[in-house]
Protein backbone atom coordinates (compact mmCIF):
# COMPACT_ATOMS: atom_id res chain seq x y z
CA UNK A 1 0.00 0.00 0.00
CA UNK A 2 0.95 3.59 -0.96
CA UNK A 3 0.27 6.93 0.65
CA UNK A 4 -2.22 7.69 -1.90
CA UNK A 5 -3.91 4.54 -0.53
CA UNK A 6 -4.51 5.12 3.40
CA UNK A 7 -2.49 8.39 3.66
CA UNK A 8 0.98 7.26 5.15
CA UNK A 9 3.89 5.70 3.47
CA UNK A 10 4.02 2.69 6.13
CA UNK A 11 0.22 1.88 5.09
CA UNK A 12 -1.45 2.77 8.31
CA UNK A 13 -4.15 4.89 8.89
CA UNK A 14 -5.55 6.83 11.69
CA UNK A 15 -8.77 4.55 11.86
CA UNK A 16 -6.79 1.29 10.99
CA UNK A 17 -7.99 0.46 14.39
CA UNK A 18 -11.94 0.93 13.67
CA UNK A 19 -11.83 -0.89 10.08
CA UNK A 20 -12.32 -4.66 9.61
CA UNK A 21 -10.31 -6.34 7.17
CA UNK A 22 -13.51 -6.27 4.81
CA UNK A 23 -13.45 -2.69 5.05
CA UNK A 24 -10.37 -2.86 4.00
CA UNK A 25 -10.70 -4.61 1.08
CA UNK A 26 -13.72 -2.55 -0.18
CA UNK A 27 -11.68 0.38 -0.05
CA UNK A 28 -8.91 -1.21 -2.09
CA UNK A 29 -11.20 -2.24 -4.79
CA UNK A 30 -13.00 0.49 -4.73
CA UNK A 31 -9.86 2.36 -5.34
CA UNK A 32 -9.03 -0.25 -8.01
CA UNK A 33 -12.57 0.19 -9.51
CA UNK A 34 -11.69 4.03 -9.87
CA UNK A 35 -8.06 3.70 -11.49
CA UNK A 36 -8.67 0.57 -14.32
CA UNK A 37 -10.58 2.63 -16.69
CA UNK A 38 -11.67 -1.03 -18.02
CA UNK A 39 -14.67 -3.15 -18.13
CA UNK A 40 -16.02 -4.51 -15.00
CA UNK A 41 -15.95 -8.02 -16.88
CA UNK A 42 -12.53 -7.74 -17.61
CA UNK A 43 -11.47 -5.95 -14.34
CA UNK A 44 -13.00 -9.67 -12.40
CA UNK A 45 -11.12 -11.53 -14.93
CA UNK A 46 -7.56 -9.58 -14.90
CA UNK A 47 -8.11 -9.56 -10.91
CA UNK A 48 -8.80 -13.39 -10.87
CA UNK A 49 -5.26 -13.40 -12.88
CA UNK A 50 -3.70 -11.54 -10.65
CA UNK A 51 -3.74 -14.47 -7.97
CA UNK A 52 -1.43 -16.59 -10.11
CA UNK A 53 0.67 -13.96 -10.48
CA UNK A 54 1.09 -13.16 -6.48
CA UNK A 55 1.45 -17.42 -6.08
CA UNK A 56 4.56 -16.62 -8.32
CA UNK A 57 5.89 -14.10 -6.04
CA UNK A 58 5.48 -16.12 -3.03
CA UNK A 59 7.48 -19.16 -5.40
CA UNK A 60 10.18 -16.74 -6.43
CA UNK A 61 10.50 -15.79 -2.89
CA UNK A 62 10.96 -19.40 -1.43
CA UNK A 63 13.39 -20.41 -3.98
CA UNK A 64 15.22 -17.02 -3.08
CA UNK A 65 15.07 -17.92 0.72
CA UNK A 66 16.94 -21.15 0.56
CA UNK A 67 19.16 -19.97 -1.76
CA UNK A 68 17.97 -22.89 -5.07
CA UNK A 69 19.34 -20.78 -7.87
CA UNK A 70 23.37 -21.30 -7.48
CA UNK A 71 23.66 -18.09 -10.05
CA UNK A 72 22.00 -15.79 -7.64
CA UNK A 73 22.01 -17.49 -4.37
CA UNK A 74 19.87 -16.45 -1.25
CA UNK A 75 17.84 -13.32 -2.40
CA UNK A 76 15.35 -13.18 -0.25
CA UNK A 77 13.91 -13.99 3.58
CA UNK A 78 11.39 -15.55 5.26
CA UNK A 79 9.84 -12.38 6.14
CA UNK A 80 9.23 -11.79 2.51
CA UNK A 81 7.37 -15.08 1.78
CA UNK A 82 5.26 -14.13 4.57
CA UNK A 83 4.70 -10.34 3.00
CA UNK A 84 3.75 -12.20 -0.53
CA UNK A 85 1.94 -14.78 1.01
CA UNK A 86 -0.33 -11.79 2.22
CA UNK A 87 -0.13 -10.33 -1.32
CA UNK A 88 -1.83 -13.57 -2.40
CA UNK A 89 -4.88 -13.22 0.58
CA UNK A 90 -5.66 -9.60 -0.49
CA UNK A 91 -5.58 -10.47 -3.62
CA UNK A 92 -7.69 -13.22 -3.20
CA UNK A 93 -10.40 -11.37 -0.78
CA UNK A 94 -10.43 -8.71 -3.56
CA UNK A 95 -10.91 -10.85 -6.37
CA UNK A 96 -14.10 -12.23 -3.92
CA UNK A 97 -15.35 -9.17 -3.33
CA UNK A 98 -15.16 -7.91 -6.63
CA UNK A 99 -17.26 -10.97 -7.37
CA UNK A 100 -19.93 -10.64 -5.13
CA UNK A 101 -20.91 -8.06 -2.72
CA UNK A 102 -21.39 -10.82 -0.31
CA UNK A 103 -17.51 -12.05 -0.09
CA UNK A 104 -17.69 -11.81 4.11
CA UNK A 105 -20.54 -13.81 4.35
CA UNK A 106 -19.76 -16.38 1.71
CA UNK A 107 -15.38 -16.68 3.29
CA UNK A 108 -17.03 -17.09 6.60
CA UNK A 109 -19.38 -20.04 5.24
CA UNK A 110 -17.06 -21.60 3.26
CA UNK A 111 -14.38 -21.03 6.20
CA UNK A 112 -17.19 -22.95 8.40
CA UNK A 113 -17.38 -25.71 6.08
CA UNK A 114 -13.44 -26.56 5.78
CA UNK A 115 -13.06 -26.32 9.60
CA UNK A 116 -16.20 -28.66 10.42
CA UNK A 117 -14.14 -31.35 8.42
CA UNK A 118 -11.35 -31.31 10.88
CA UNK A 119 -11.70 -32.67 14.27
CA UNK A 120 -11.93 -30.43 16.82
CA UNK A 121 -8.96 -31.22 19.98
CA UNK A 122 -11.84 -32.48 22.08
CA UNK A 123 -12.51 -35.56 19.70
CA UNK A 124 -8.90 -36.10 18.88
CA UNK A 125 -7.62 -35.99 22.65
CA UNK A 126 -5.37 -33.14 21.69
CA UNK A 127 -4.83 -29.66 23.49
CA UNK A 128 -2.72 -27.56 21.09
CA UNK A 129 -3.49 -29.06 17.32
CA UNK A 130 0.20 -31.06 17.40
CA UNK A 131 0.51 -35.00 16.80
CA UNK A 132 1.85 -36.76 20.38
CA UNK A 133 4.09 -39.28 19.39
Amino acid sequence: MNADLNGRPDGTDTDDADRSPWDTVDHLRSWLDAGTGIRPEQDLLLRMLKLSEEVGEVAQAVIGTIGQNPRKGVTHSWQDVEAELCDVIVTAMVALRTLTPEAPQVFAGHLRRIAARVPSPERTGESDGASGS
